[in-house]
């Protein structure tokens, strides 16, 4: 069954030992359903003008305009590997995309049903929150062959409050495995704080120091069923590798903080109203 009130004891113990949670059968097979209409609705509306590539290895980007207004907007980017030598995509636009966002919650009804419905809210007042909102939110494709490597993070590193607040929740729209790119996270790694942040001065975006280097072996993956909810620490480690594998591995990201005796840095890469 899915969570409708509050976690149990056992699982906020867990939460805060590992830094996540997994939890199964969160979203039902009607709810990925519309989730997932509804994306096609949009890609089918996308005629491919506007967009840049997204890649968190480099991130080229973030020095994109398209980039900040997607902060308030629903945008596509495309996957590095879609593309040939001369620009042309390699596949159909379906298969290209690496993501759309980041503003899905605001401004689409079926994305934003999900993310303001009883369950959430109860997940979140469970974890402590008084005053959380959903500060963005993504639809995230890992498209077969090509869905490219996120590398090692911490979701405080992008979306820092003070104190600092962030939650990811990521809720697999198919079942995520080894093969098709899952996440893979360091237990525990949460206690160890924040380690960079990634922030906006004169010149840009940048993180503000170089991120340490990570033992392979310390990392365990997260295998999930589709419908399942991830509950991801702020300061959690985490990452996914590139799909190698035929199948995709679609997934609803979205990030909380709360609102209530926090403040949003001014350096964030870009500025929210909930602060204001």
């Amino acid at each position: 069954m899915g969570i409708i009130r509050n976690l149990s004891c056992d699982q906020l113990g867990f939460f805060h030992t590992q830094g996540f949670l997994v939890l199964e059968s969160f979203a039902s097979d009607d709810e990925i359903g519309r989730l997932r209409k509804r994306i096609d609705e949009l890609l089918d509306g996308f005629d491919g003008s506007s967009s840049v590539i997204f890649s968190t290895k480099n991130h080229s980007h973030a020095k994109d305009n398209y980039f900040y207004d997607s902060a308030e907007n629903i945008s596509f980017f495309f996957e590095e590997k879609a593309f040939d030598d001369e620009g042309k995509l390699k596949q159909p636009k379906k298969l290209s995309i690496n993501k759309v966002g980041h503003a899905l919650h605001d401004h689409d009804p079926a994305f934003k049903k999900f993310a303001c419905s009883e369950k959430m809210s109860s997940l979140l007042f469970s974890l402590g929150y008084k005053r959380p909102v959903v500060i963005q939110s993504m639809y995230i494709f890992k498209q077969p062959g090509i869905g490219g490597e996120v590398v090692p993070h911490q979701d405080n590193s992008f979306l820092y409050t003070e104190p600092t607040t962030c939650t990811g929740l990521w809720l697999a729209l198919e079942d995520a495995t080894i093969e098709n790119g899952c996440l893979w996270a360091i237990p525990g790694s949460h206690k160890k704080g924040l380690v960079r942040r990634f922030v906006r001065g004169d010149d840009g975006v940048y993180f503000d120091r170089p991120s340490p280097s990570y033992e392979p072996k310390d990392f365990v993956p997260i295998e999930v069923k589709s419908g399942s909810l991830v509950v991801i620490h702020g300061d959690l480690i985490h990452q996914s590798f590139e799909n190698q594998s035929s199948t995709s591995r679609h997934a609803y990201s979205l990030h909380i903080v709360d609102t209530d005796g926090c403040r949003w840095a001014e350096d964030n890469w870009w500025i929210k109203w909930y602060f204001c």
